[in-house]
């Protein structure tokens, strides 16, 4: 039997992976042992949210969150070595852009353990996004490279990787949103809970150190946001560290009497959210793909996005926080608009192809 280790970090890394695991889970010739970093530490990821996933809780839990880029991703490396030297995997399993996913990818290459990315071939050419840094440093380092759409393929043949190790599969996001997407509708959950209609109000989610750290970004988005909300709801489920940032500037009470504020959600009450959402005002690049799965238009609130075909189809707008009616201006456009009918993002099969490749490779 041959043995992945899959590194975690993430709520959004568990979503991707609850669809690859499942499929590693129904090849005998496989086991995945999985580690969760604890880089971003969600209470939400509960026995509840591991169970909604139909995931087993991690084996390892490492607890490593806060601190410097530096300091956290050197922590990570002390431990995913201990993990690896004990476990003797076959190949290492990363997914995204995270410190997690550096650290795994990097600590793997120097046990000369191979590496497999999910989502590789990702850019968006801003080299002062951490993200950035750590998407390109794992893919050079992997020998399994799974991009998500035609656009991440090209980004590899560019830089000249080997084409053997570029391996177009679509997007495990898709499947993901295929198989939830399903389970909820416009009945119940979130949307009975905080008193929703479907399609009369809008989604944010605003977490990215480019927006949260920089104070005069946030006012700009605090400031569009609370201008839209006098026409249609806008619900905000808000990090806690995003919460902390607006208490420290003062704003916490100007934001409460015009946003609705709610604590992060479980996934299938995010999902319903998103799915029945008239637009998504977002800076993730996670939601971004799942306003567009579920067919709902997308403002995103930052300079770049790693999904240009979703810009150039009509799906999403680029709104850099820098002035307040732009974004307003973007909203309303959007509210009343729709893109073409693509499908960049294969076929909802994604992780299914990604372990039988793996499994064929390990057993070659």
């Amino acid at each position: 039997m041959k043995k992945i280790v899959t590194i975690l970090g993430a709520r959004p890394q568990f979503i991707k992976a609850s669809v690859v695991s499942y499929e590693i889970a129904g090849i005998p010739s496989l086991c995945e042992v999985v580690v969760h970093t604890g880089q971003h530490f969600d209470e939400n990821m509960s026995d509840i949210f591991f169970s909604e996933l139909g995931m087993k809780p991690p084996d390892y839990f490492l607890d490593i969150h806060g601190g410097t880029h530096g300091v956290m991703t050197g922590r990570m490396l002390i431990e995913i070595e201990r993990i690896l030297l004990i476990e003797k995997p076959d190949l290492v399993l990363v997914y995204g852009d995270t410190n997690s996913t550096l650290a795994g990818a990097l600590t793997a290459a120097k046990l000369h353990i191979p590496v497999a990315h999910i989502e590789a071939g990702l850019r968006s050419f801003n080299m002062k996004m951490p993200e950035e840094i750590n998407r390109i440093l794992t893919d050079r380092i992997s020998k399994w490279l799974f991009c998500p759409n035609f656009v991440s393929s090209e980004h590899l043949r560019r830089e000249g990787f080997d084409e053997a190790k570029i391996i177009p599969v679509g997007d495990v996001m898709f499947d993901v949103a295929l198989h939830f997407g399903s389970r909820v509708s416009e009945q119940g959950g979130a949307l009975n809970k905080f008193g929703l209609l479907p399609k009369k109000y809008i989604l944010t989610t605003i977490h990215r150190a480019e927006n949260t750290d920089n104070h005069k970004r946030l006012l700009v988005i605090v400031d569009a946001l609370s201008e839209i909300s006098k026409s249609i709801p806008v619900v905000w489920p808000i990090h806690p560290r995003t919460r902390a940032i607006l208490d420290q500037l003062g704003l916490m009470d100007r934001v409460g009497k015009s946003l609705m504020l709610i604590n992060p959600v479980g996934y299938l009450d995010m999902v319903q959210l998103e799915k029945y959402a008239a637009l998504v005002a977002t800076d993730s690049g996670g939601v971004q793909k799942e306003a567009f799965f579920y067919r709902v238009p997308c403002v995103t609130l930052r300079d770049e996005t790693e999904w240009v075909e979703l810009v150039e189809s009509g799906w999403n707008l680029l709104a850099p926080p820098l002035n307040c009616k732009e974004i307003v201006d973007a909203i309303l456009f959007c509210l009343v608009s729709r893109g073409k009918e693509i499908s960049p993002y294969g076929n909802g099969k994604a992780a299914k192809l990604i372990v039988d490749k793996l499994n064929g490779d390990l057993y070659k």
